[in-house]
């Protein structure tokens, strides 16, 4: 996120063109004007040709204003002289560039001396000159659909090749010919080892789908001073930290909602420390949305993807005021979501008014954090094939979101590394239940369920079905799966699961009474709220 001081002056103002601007107490550095032609590139060899024409009415962006081509497919903007950028806004049924390894290309960074990054680790951009005539966008038309699929990926945060490699064959194997239209890592993609980005890029490229990518808090060059140049080394393999494209009728907004609180230089003898951040949206950013937004018709959805969770729920501390912020600009728009990641664990949560969020006929804004490519950063010990069994503190396993969206509608299903589809739910009962009293309690760990999600099981051939409730409890599977493991890890030199967590996707009921002695088959069943029906099956034996 870039936030220099003067940009945490910024206010933001209406002007008579309805678009948002930022003011300054003080001046930044001058400013040039970007021009150039977003055009049709029949031949896609990436340049504008005589016989080639522009694309009227599609935004480009500097990252705070938001302007629509002309009729030849002109634009102008501002831009800094000394650092800035310029990117086309993808819209519907044009595709931007890809990269060898699938990454979209649709943007340009102005950094005419390159990244300040001397001492940085791992190198910015590299110097680009005086600012071009002309900065033009090619697009190439593809048609497309209503419906379409998206990977959700959380956090693959590898520290080292050998964890590029289970990755790999963990999670992306599985992937590659998907029918998903693109994929999207939600932050972490690296863990701190920033050189490890171009490997994650091969591996994520395989798929065959454009893959989009978020900035998250082990992305960052962590000898950087301040926030603005944190994501030097992102924007040279990446681009923009903030972005928005449009696919079908659904719109992404892309932000960096990680704020880097600066390396002290003078003391260089002192390795800077990972944890120095917080999360936040800063009013540049939060004017880009604005403007953005604008121009995004009413019945069309609006995707927001961040790293660090932006709907935080009271037990977990609550929400931060960038939140309400947010979601006051997103009132517009009835038909909003978000995605997020950075915690581990895999977890839906809903604002409404009381947040912020008021559009009109009412309705909730769904926060979904996402499953982790990683689970808890590969720790655990090895499966029979030879992958670390590094499930999430929640219990649930590592995986991902496949996201399908059909107009403003969408569903989301979880699905979890190297397992069926249909391995939606843990079900933990006692392996042997006395015939005196068999009202065992049953806990059904439903690993996409929300609050909206019903459950309920049944002991066949032993009465009606029965309500379970939720509850706020740690999955005792992991619970004794890391009470195993901790000496082995410590033994190894290797780190140790995470605790515990006290997840909000767990079920419990009482099985009924009078059992019979033998073996029964308890099934419980779940259904979303995207009415998405899952079963699971468990034997339970009665003496």
């Amino acid at each position: 996120m870039h936030s220099t001081n003067a940009i945490r002056l910024f206010y933001l103002t209406f002007i008579s063109c309805g678009v948002f601007v930022a003011g300054a107490a003080s001046a930044r550095a001058q400013q040039l004007t970007a021009r150039g032609t977003v055009f049709d590139d029949r031949n896609e060899n990436g340049r504008l040709d005589a016989d080639e024409s522009g694309i009227p009415g599609v935004r480009v962006s500097n990252g705070l204003e938001v302007v629509a081509t002309d009729e030849r497919g002109r634009y102008e903007l501002p831009i800094d002289a000394a650092e800035g950028e310029i990117f086309v806004l993808k819209p519907r049924d044009w595709r931007t560039p890809l990269s060898e390894l699938n990454l979209p290309r649709f943007y340009y960074i102005h950094k005419p001396d390159g990244s300040p990054d001397d001492g940085f680790r791992f190198p910015g951009v590299e110097p680009t000159g005086s600012l071009p005539a002309e900065i033009n966008f090619p697009l190439v038309a593809s048609p497309e659909p209503d419906e379409f699929k998206v990977i959700m990926m959380g956090d693959p945060q590898p520290s080292n090749r050998r964890h590029v490699r289970f990755y790999a064959n963990d999670c992306i194997a599985e992937l590659v010919d998907t029918d998903a239209a693109f994929g999207m890592s939600l932050g972490d993609i690296v863990n701190n080892k920033l050189s490890l980005f171009e490997h994650m890029n091969a591996v994520q490229g395989a798929v065959g789908v454009p893959w989009y990518n978020v900035l998250g808090n082990h992305d960052m060059n962590f000898f950087s001073p301040d926030d603005l140049h944190s994501d030097e080394t992102y924007e040279r393999v990446y681009g923009p930290a903030n972005y928005a494209f449009q696919y079908g009728p659904v719109h992404f907004i892309v932000l960096d909602n990680v704020e880097w609180l600066g390396f002290n230089p003078e003391r260089s003898d002192v390795e800077p420390a990972p944890s120095h951040y917080k999360a936040g949206l800063n009013d540049r950013q939060l004017g880009f949305v604005a403007n953005y937004v604008q121009g995004v018709p009413k019945d069309e959805r609006i995707v927001v993807c961040v790293h660090i969770p932006l709907v935080v729920p009271e037990w977990r501390g609550g929400s931060g005021p960038e939140l309400r912020k947010l979601l006051e600009i997103l009132s517009s728009h009835p038909h909003t979501m978000s995605f997020s990641a950075h915690t581990h664990f895999n977890q839906g949560d809903f604002a409404g008014e009381d947040d912020g969020y008021h559009p009109h006929g009412g309705g909730e804004h769904h926060h979904h954090n996402t499953a982790t490519g990683s689970g808890s950063w590969y720790r655990g010990p090895r499966d029979e094939a030879g992958f670390p069994m590094t499930a999430m503190a929640d219990g649930a396993p590592n995986g991902y979101i496949i996201a399908t969206f059909k107009g403003h509608d969408y569903k989301l299903r979880y699905k979890a590394a190297r397992m069926p589809a249909g391995y939606q739910m843990a079900i933990h009962a006692p392996e042997v239940i006395p015939a005196s009293d068999t009202t065992a309690e049953v806990l059904a760990n439903v690993f996409n369920g929300t609050v909206k999600t019903t459950v309920r099981m049944r002991v066949r051939g032993h009465g009606d079905w029965i309500a379970m409730e939720n509850v706020r409890r740690a999955d005792p599977a992991y619970a004794a799966y890391k009470a195993a493991d901790d000496p082995h890890a410590q033994a190894a030199g290797r780190a140790q699961l995470p605790a515990p967590l006290e997840t909000p996707h767990m079920w419990a009921a009482n099985l009924p009474a009078n059992l019979p002695a033998g073996v029964h088959v308890l099934e419980v069943e779940s259904t979303d709220m995207f009415d998405q029906v899952d079963r699971g099956i468990h034997l339970i034996e009665v003496e």
